[in-house]
């Protein structure tokens, strides 16, 4: 069933972030959140059958692990955020459909 949520931003990226971190589309990774959400105390939550769980800080946010010569470890954390951002912008272009 499609449903429509107005949900805030940075818990959408994050929720994105989990699901392409763990390879899992973002429909499945939303519906598991809910149901371990709605799960009554004591029960059990629907045991993962994909990658583990991923390592988490304890503000939430995933642990990104990279090799020490990757791009990454020499960017600041704004070039990150750009990139990010352009990352973003071009998903949404490709989900409408317009040239990137």
């Amino acid at each position: 069933m499609k449903i429509t949520f107005d949900l805030p931003p940075d818990l959408v990226r994050a929720v994105k972030l989990r699901a392409r971190h763990e390879g899992r589309k973002l429909k499945d990774m939303a519906a598991d959140l809910l149901q371990r959400g709605l799960a009554t105390p004591g029960s059990k939550p629907t045991p993962r059958t994909s990658k583990p769980p991923i390592n988490l800080l304890p503000n939430g946010l995933p642990v990104v692990r990279c090799s020490a010569d990757a791009p990454a470890q020499h960017m600041s954390t704004a070039a990150l955020l750009a990139l990010e951002q352009e990352s973003l912008h071009k998903e949404d272009l490709h989900r409408l459909d317009l040239p990137l």
